[in-house]
C-alpha cells in the first residue's frame, strides 16, 4: 500500500535547490576562518564545510566555492590554514564570509604562521596548518584535500557553531 508523507514532496529544480539550502542549514557545523598567503596573495574565508577525513596522514576536506574571491589566491598558493573559531570570534566570522576587503579582514585579529606561512588565528582554539594535495570538482565548489602539516591548540575555549542561519555556543 502506497502511503502519502505530506513532508515530502515532488519539486522543480529551483524548489530543490532552495529545500536542499534550508535542510543544510539545519546541519550545525563548526565555523572556521581559513586563510592563505602566498605567491597568490593573501585571503581569508568564512567556512563550515570542513571535515576530517583521516589521521594517517593527518587529513581534512574543505570545500571552496569557485566565485570566492578567496580562490585564486587558494588556487596559486596551494597552502592553507583552517582556523576552529571560538565563541568571541562571531564578528570576525561576519568579516571573513562578507565582501569586506582582505586588509579589513585581517586587521580584526592578531596572526601569526606555521609552517606553511598561511595565517594561523592567534586565538583560535585549534590551526590546522595544511598543503593541498588534490583538488575535484564539487559543482560549484572545489573540493580540497589537504594534508596537515602543522597544529597548534589553545587551551580553554568555546566552539563556535552555525546552525539555522544563526551562531551558537558549544
Amino acid at each position: 500500500m502506497e502511503r502519502s508523507n505530506p513532508a515530502v514532496a515532488d519539486f522543480g529544480a529551483d524548489d530543490r535547490k532552495a529545500d536542499f539550502r534550508n535542510a543544510m542549514a539545519r546541519l550545525g557545523a563548526a565555523v572556521n576562518i581559513v586563510t592563505t598567503d602566498g605567491p597568490g596573495g593573501l585571503a581569508g574565508f568564512a567556512a563550515t564545510a570542513v571535515c576530517s577525513v583521516t589521521d594517517n596522514p593527518p587529513t581534512l576536506l574543505v570545500c571552496l566555492n569557485r566565485t570566492s574571491s578567496a580562490h585564486p589566491a587558494v588556487d596559486a598558493n596551494r597552502v592553507l590554514c583552517v582556523n576552529i573559531l571560538e565563541h568571541g570570534h562571531e564578528e570576525l566570522s561576519r568579516l571573513f564570509g562578507g565582501k569586506t576587503p582582505v586588509a579589513e579582514r585581517f586587521a580584526g585579529a592578531r596572526w601569526s604562521t606555521l609552517e606553511t606561512g598561511a595565517p594561523a588565528l592567534e586565538d583560535a582554539l585549534v590551526s590546522l596548518d595544511c598543503r593541498i594535495k588534490t583538488v575535484s570538482d564539487g559543482g560549484t565548489h572545489d573540493i580540497l584535500i589537504c594534508e596537515v602539516v602543522s597544529i597548534r591548540e589553545n587551551e580553554g575555549g568555546q566552539a563556535l557553531i552555525y546552525f539555522n542561519r544563526r551562531y551558537h555556543t558549544l
